[in-house]
């Protein structure tokens, strides 16, 4: 009998969602400066490189109708090409049925990853949702 409760606590659990653990935002600034974030987004508080000023500019932060939440923001980092931004021409957002911004999963790390999304999630304003809780041994 335990067991079916213990089994069924844990169902509850899993239904909820999933959240990475808590980065740092200070590195995940540094990751989005250095993964060249900016040469195709634009956020406040962040000037775009020298060049950059004429071509796609997709808006991150904010309160914004299309990202809700936290689920979509991890979503749109490791597959752009999930949900496509709205508001912009599909011409300049999608070459081949498929998202411009290139996919990371290759080039970032874990924990990058965390920090960005941590530091991103900062940038924004989401709905609420419940944490994922970490116990983390080392």
């Amino acid at each position: 009998m335990l067991i079916i409760v213990f089994g069924l606590v844990g169902c509850e659990q899993a239904s909820t969602g999933f959240s990475l653990p808590v980065g740092d935002p200070t590195q995940g600034k540094d990751v989005f400066l250095s993964m060249q974030c900016l040469s195709c987004h634009e956020m406040e508080g962040f000037e775009r490189p020298d060049g950059t000023e004429d071509k796609l500019s997709v808006t991150l932060g904010g309160k914004v109708q299309s990202l809700k939440t936290y689920a979509e923001l991890v979503t749109s980092v490791i597959n752009p090409s999930h949900q496509l931004a709205k508001g912009y021409a599909l011409s300049e957002i999608q070459a081949s049925g498929k998202s411009v911004m290139p996919v990371y999963n290759n080039i970032m790390t874990v924990e990058q990853l965390i920090d960005l999304i941590t530091f991103l999630e900062s940038q924004y304003e989401l709905e609420p949702y419940t944490r994922t809780e970490y116990i983390i041994y080392r």
